[in-house]
């Protein structure tokens, strides 16, 4: 098992799209300064979607470029998710370097979520790919261990899936559990196959909480070798197919486990806790998180 992990926060986007009331861009930005000072590296910071689709997520331009302006030449790997070419080439002009996309591997939740089939999807990916050569791009595959109209998803197909991408030049690939019903046992499986069959790519997990075992599939990733783990701040997010699910794995209360079991995460808990509150008090939404520090009364 990897002792270094690479955390990805990923709340500015999962968990903000989520949030009803609109969000004040001098918050996002904030936050984002909070958790790149508790040592977050890498994050996928916002989406470059339509703003008729997603309100909150209408300021991602001012939001990369303060962001880019402070903390540009500080080393860490910012993204934000699109979900076509028109998005890429927004995020690109505003100034990032690196986009995620997604395509279920499902049918009937890629129908559901985009109103495409997969195949449709992964045309998509190639003009993207064919539009935006110098962009780094990589693929988020929602339902990769369960879907809410399937069950249990196949892993063939998520190896084909992968296989189609990685023919387009795709390297680095997050296995999704969206809507959180996979179980530690399905996840060190999936993971383990779909090294051996594709051992260079790089693997990102992105697993939810609705079943109280987010954290625990997340450490079954971990054991199977993968070191790139995604969560949000505070928790917050859902995912609109589970609805009351608790959404996704709280990054405060995944790296006080990652920390106290000796993995190095290079992420200050405290700091991140502190966030993690501060958020909580500015913000109404969908929080899972304890957000409690060891000593503080418990009532």
């Amino acid at each position: 098992m990897a002792q270094h992990v690479n955390f990805i926060e990923v709340g500015p986007r999962d968990g903000f799209q989520n949030v009803k009331d609109y969000i004040p861009a001098d918050i996002k930005v904030k936050l984002i300064d909070d958790l790149l000072a508790a040592g977050v590296r890498r994050m996928e910071m916002t989406s470059f979607v339509s703003p008729k689709a997603i309100p909150q997520m209408r300021d991602a331009a001012e939001v990369v470029c303060r962001t880019l302006e402070t903390h540009g030449d500080e080393g860490v790997e910012l993204y934000a998710l699109v979900p076509n070419t028109y998005g890429a080439k927004a995020a690109a002009a505003a100034g990032l370097r690196e986009v995620a996309t997604v395509i279920s591997v499902s049918e009937s939740h890629n129908k559901a979520n985009i109103n495409r089939t997969v195949e449709e999807s992964l045309q998509g990916l190639e003009k993207m790919r064919q539009a935006l050569p110098d962009l780094n791009i990589n693929l988020s595959m929602a339902t990769a261990f369960t879907c809410p109209f399937e069950g249990i998803t196949p892993v063939e197909n998520v190896l084909k899936i992968i296989r189609r991408a990685a023919g387009l030049g795709i390297t680095r690939f997050c296995l999704a559990d969206t809507i959180g019903e996979a179980d530690p046992k399905m996840v060190r499986d999936t993971l383990t196959i779909v090294q051996q069959v594709f051992p260079d790519i790089t693997l990102d997990v992105h697993i939810h909480d609705t079943r109280n075992m987010g954290i625990a599939c997340t450490l079954a990733a971990l054991e199977a070798g993968v070191c790139n783990v995604q969560a949000a701040l505070g928790g917050l997010g859902g995912c609109p197919f589970a609805p009351g699910a608790s959404g996704n794995v709280a990054s405060e209360d995944l790296i006080f486990m990652l920390n106290k079991m000796g993995f190095t995460t290079g992420i200050d808990f405290d700091k991140m806790l502190a966030a993690a509150k501060y958020e909580r008090s500015v913000i109404t939404g969908n929080f899972s998180g304890h957000q409690v520090h060891i000593g503080e009364p418990c009532h």
